[in-house]
């Protein structure tokens, strides 16, 4: 199974409401009336998978996630759902999980995609398991080049060429997600498969009380590869502390001593050919 850094559920959850909002816009445009079954890719803790059985509570719902930290907190959360760990790559090792052979319906990826490679292989893949007039639906942060992430790239290859023993060495060997391609390269990829392509972008202003809180942000998602490179707490502390400072420049306070701290997100659901 594939690995990555590891997850911290209740670091994560600390902005639910927030992290949840694009989940319910990506299900708003989800054109299914009754799907019988339906896998929510890279469920985290369960919050995007609430909203599906929310919606649907008849259907078969199974929440997949390679973080067994992530599995447990949706367990602990969901008990009544199916969850299970699974490499998301690997589609015939999920498609049907040993549940029997009903055909997925709906495949909900909520900020995950943006972790694996290879899209243009991966996504009529993920097509391959729907069955025909089934949705595909993903949502993905468009971060690659915002200033909370370009930082945190720097901050590592300026520190890694500071430090060039071991701790400059391990920040160096820190892989950062990609930047998405754009909209018309991912039409042209899913349109071949597709009866429907739905495409749209979105640009939140999430306010935010303080620099510090836009750390508190991204240390539950983009900036955890680079603090868990770093493997001891003064390490952490220090790579912390120079991130700060370099989000309070990017972010400036406004009027009322609060941060914008603006996040873009790539959309998209796509109805396979009957």
């Amino acid at each position: 199974m594939a690995t990555g850094p590891t997850w911290d559920a209740s670091q994560y959850l600390q902005f639910a409401d927030e992290r949840t909002r694009a989940a319910r816009e990506l299900l708003t445009r989800v054109p299914l009336a009754s799907p019988r079954r339906v896998i929510d890719l890279g469920c985290g803790p369960g919050n995007s998978t609430a909203l599906l059985l929310e919606r649907w509570p008849q259907a078969q719902i199974l929440g997949l996630d390679n973080s067994p930290q992530m599995i447990e907190a949706a367990r602990q959360a969901l008990p009544q759902l199916d969850w299970a760990l699974a490499d998301l790559a690997d589609t015939r090792a999920w498609s049907h999980g040993g549940r029997g052979d009903a055909p997925v319906d709906l495949l909900f990826a909520n900020a995950v995609l943006q972790w694996l490679p290879d899209h243009a292989s991966l996504l009529p893949r993920l097509l391959d398991q729907l069955a025909p007039g089934g949705v595909l639906a993903v949502q993905m942060p468009l971060s690659h080049g915002e200033p909370s992430h370009r930082l945190m790239r720097e901050l590592a290859r300026d520190l890694s060429r500071e430090r060039p023993g071991p701790w400059g060495e391990r920040l160096n060997k820190v892989t950062s997600v990609a930047a998405i391609p754009a909209p018309e390269v991912y039409y042209d990829w899913l349109a071949p498969h597709a009866r429907h392509i739905d495409l749209w972008t979105t640009r939140y202003e999430q306010v935010m009380p303080s620099a510090a809180a836009i750390v508190e942000w991204v240390s539950g998602s983009g900036l955890r590869p680079y603090l868990q490179a770093l493997t001891n707490e003064a390490e952490r502390a220090e790579f912390l502390a120079a991130y700060e400072k370099a989000i309070d420049r990017a972010y400036p306070p406004r009027i009322d001593g609060r941060r914008l701290y603006s996040f873009p997100r790539a959309f998209m659901v796509v109805v396979k050919r009957a």
